[in-house]
């Protein structure tokens, strides 16, 4: 076991830190699945692009998920495996470089099909249809539920038209956040009762992400159970397109203590940022996991953990720790290699944190460094 503490005071801050060894545990849950169901697994790449570990996961998986060109590109050029494509609408100067570096094209609607159907077709590519079953099964993330009302996301069975699946072959559907197989099974059971007339007409089935598979509570016999049922009652080819699973506590994001200060309570200011390094503590909300500290007044020393930017509300949180903060201690968030990376920005000129690989071997290799250059060149 390697021993982060060792490593954190020479690295510079703020950056993150993928682990490839949490990596290759989540990635051989998934190929085992992969194995004993036949299912093919997919990297949602909407969750984790970070391509300097696709080589890693080529090896494990069958293909990349994308939302757009950008995301298309990036898995047709670094895995260059499956590629399945989904988005709510498509732009129609985009749409034929998506194409090429997609197998599957996923639409949202029927407009969107009729207008370019013959284009897929026509290039040889398999057509999917997302579907709405209307059945939600979380509770407090409205934000990241497609099945809640007026949902922008999937066919709803009532404005399914049966009559209109020429060159269709398959569904999707991407109902699920962080959830167990439990969810799973629920709601597989919600889609064969309204589309079960149209699963028995198609070659395949992308169920989407929101599977946590690599979660130490998570039923995976349950998962296969669902797998085996789709493949067995109506000969579905079955896709998965997890992307927390994947990289689920595979990585760090390391800060330093710039300041302390006091309000109502100690305050801490450090040099990393929710609104700019991991926008999911102020969307959704969500609290991140922070090494060696607890609850407020868990321990003997609570901080509130704020950032350098001017926006009042970019606080990480409240936060115990054993023993006072220092100026310049170091502070370690933990399963920051999901939805940071991919969603970080550089508001108040914030700089974006390098991205560190902590090897199977204790090494560290730097994958990227950030300056000044890519603030400017992004405005």
């Amino acid at each position: 076991m390697i021993d982060l503490n060792n490593i954190i005071d020479n690295v510079p801050t703020p950056c993150y830190i993928v682990d490839e060894s949490a990596l290759i545990h989540n990635l051989e849950i998934l190929h085992g699945v992969r194995e004993r169901t036949g299912a093919k697994i997919l990297l949602a790449q909407k969750a984790f692009s970070c391509y300097h570990t696709y080589p890693l996961i080529s090896r494990y998986l069958d293909g990349t998920a994308c939302s757009g060109l950008y995301e298309a590109r990036l898995g047709y050029e670094e895995i260059g495996k499956e590629n399945h494509v989904f988005s709510a609408a498509y732009r129609d100067n985009e749409f034929d470089e998506i194409v090429s570096y997609c197998g599957h094209i996923i639409f949202n609607s029927f407009s969107q099909l009729d207008k370019l159907r013959d284009r897929v077709l026509s290039a040889g590519k398999k057509i999917g249809l997302r579907i709405n079953p209307e059945f939600s099964t979380q509770e407090g993330h409205e934000i990241y539920d497609p099945c809640s009302p007026v949902s922008r996301l999937g066919i709803t069975r009532k404005n399914f038209r049966d009559e209109d699946l020429e060159g269709v072959t398959g569904l999707h559907m991407h109902t699920l956040c962080e959830q167990n197989s439990d969810d799973l099974e629920k709601t597989l059971d919600a889609v064969i009762e309204k589309f079960g007339d149209v699963l028995e007409k198609m070659e395949w089935i992308n169920r989407g992400g929101g599977h946590h598979i690599t979660r130490s509570d998570y039923d995976i016999p349950r998962l296969e159970r669902c797998i085996k049922m789709l493949q067995d009652r109506f000969g579905l080819e079955v896709f998965l397109e997890p992307g927390e699973a994947i990289a689920l506590n595979a990585g760090y994001l390391v800060t330093e203590v710039l300041d302390l200060t006091e309000n109502d309570m100690p305050i801490a200011i450090l040099d990393t940022s929710a609104a700019c390094h991991m926008p999911d503590v102020l969307e959704m909300p969500y609290r991140p996991p922070l090494r060696n500290s607890g609850e407020k007044d868990e321990k003997a020393f609570s901080y509130r953990l704020g950032s350098q930017t001017c926006l009042a509300g970019d606080s990480i949180g409240i936060y115990s720790f054993d023993s006072p903060l220092n100026i310049g201690d170091r502070l370690i968030f933990e399963d920051m290699a999901i939805y940071s990376m991919v969603k970080n920005n550089t508001f108040n000129g914030m700089p974006l944190p390098s991205i560190l690989l902590l090897k199977s071997d204790g090494n560290i290799e730097t994958l990227r460094e950030f300056g000044y250059e890519d603030f400017r060149g992004r405005l």
